[in-house]
């Protein structure tokens, strides 16, 4: 009798795995969606304080950007639900997870950006010192480690590569 190495991943067709993938994203995703369409909408509120006008016409650019960059985060990170919905029952699952997947890792890479941008301004309007570029990429730094290099080293640790 032969003995059979033990099984490792999961029994499941395609499409179950699809399916799995597509719920456990929609989680991840929730978190970052709650998160960067509140920043978006305090972002939005700062132009029509009075105090906006006294800002530095480099603090008025960094706030533009910040709201683009947020804009565009709302726009990735909100995409996978829109990208459900219009290609629900049409049999495209897999390449649907793969997609909503790129939107979402795009969203994050925009939620950073626009994180860094907010942190930036709100520390050099409040205090205007010249350390602020040094604790923002610090601040950016740990963000990157924690979204991207944490996940890479754990990734980088598997010795069976997914099939994915």
């Amino acid at each position: 009798m032969t003995e059979q190495a033990p099984r490792r991943g999961r029994d499941e067709t395609a499409e179950e795995r699809a399916d799995r993938k597509w719920g456990e994203l929609i989680q991840e995703v929730r978190v970052a969606q709650t998160g960067v369409q509140i920043l978006f909408g305090f972002l939005l509120t700062v132009v029509f304080q009075p105090k906006y006008v006294q800002l530095s016409s480099t603090d008025q650019f960094i706030y533009i950007v910040t709201v683009v960059l947020g804009a565009c985060a709302t726009g990735a990170l909100i995409g996978p639900v829109s990208l459900h919905r219009l290609v629900s029952g049409h049999q495209v699952k897999p390449q649907a997870v793969r997609l909503a997947g790129a939107l979402t890792f795009i969203g994050l890479v925009l939620l950073l950006a626009t994180m860094a941008c907010s942190l930036l301004l709100i520390l050099r309007v409040a205090t205007h010192d010249g350390y602020v570029p040094w604790l923002v990429t610090a601040v950016v730094c740990w963000y990157l480690i924690c979204w991207y290099g944490l996940p890479i080293w754990a990734r980088l640790r598997r010795t069976k590569p997914d099939s994915d």
